[in-house]
């Protein structure tokens, strides 16, 4: 009986610290406590959250002189792991004195990498490249002219702009260990953050 009483309560204490680790995240996670094996494990943003945070800026209206008016909207992430970059492929829209004052449908093609902003906590395009400008019904020549602002509309459309903002949730776990996010890594699932020693003002 005394044996019995013991592996019970021995199972009873293996349950509570299971519920216990996995109340905190750290089962799910696969982290520990540890600093190191923190920074090593990281943590991934999926593809359908970057899609939902990038989806929230848009539309975006830019204007060039009052010649050209374009609108920019319906953002499509995609995932490219084998350049470790994200992709874009947004509904593009081009009017104005320059086009004859007709409107036309089009789509931006852009790839980009990530920065880790600390100030906000916030996850910024950077390094952007202009894959492709379509538009649908122009001549070759105003298509043409088009793509001489393909690179400068991407800048404006993308360059620093807040993609991701790191809740109190993403860190909850990192923050009390002086851990911060370093480098990320895009996968076939989403996006993975690695973890760094905070910098030190």
């Amino acid at each position: 009986m005394e044996m019995s009483s013991a592996v019970s309560a021995n199972a009873e204490r293996r349950r509570y610290v299971m519920g216990a680790l996995v109340a905190t995240g750290l089962v799910a996670s696969g982290c520990t406590l540890s600093p190191n094996a923190m920074a090593q494990q990281g943590y991934t943003i999926s593809a359908g959250q970057i899609q939902e945070a990038v989806a929230r800026k848009f539309p975006r209206q830019f204007g060039l002189g009052g010649l050209l008016n374009f609108q920019l909207s319906d953002p499509r992430i995609g995932l490219r792991p084998v350049t470790n970059q994200l992709n874009t492929v947004l509904a593009l829209n081009a009017s104005g004195p320059l086009l004859q004052a007709q409107s036309y449908d089009g789509a931006l093609d852009v790839d980009f990498s990530l920065r880790y902003e600390p100030s906000d906590r916030s996850l910024r395009a950077t390094q952007l490249q202009l894959n492709a400008l379509r538009m649908q019904g122009l001549t070759p020549a105003a298509e043409q002219m088009l793509q001489q602002y393909g690179t400068t509309l991407a800048r404006q459309a993308l360059q620093e702009v807040v993609l991701y903002q790191l809740t109190d949730k993403d860190l909850a776990l990192t923050d009390g260990l002086g851990l911060e996010p370093g480098d990320f890594t895009v996968t076939p699932k989403g996006l993975k953050v690695q973890l760094k020693p905070k910098s030190r003002l």
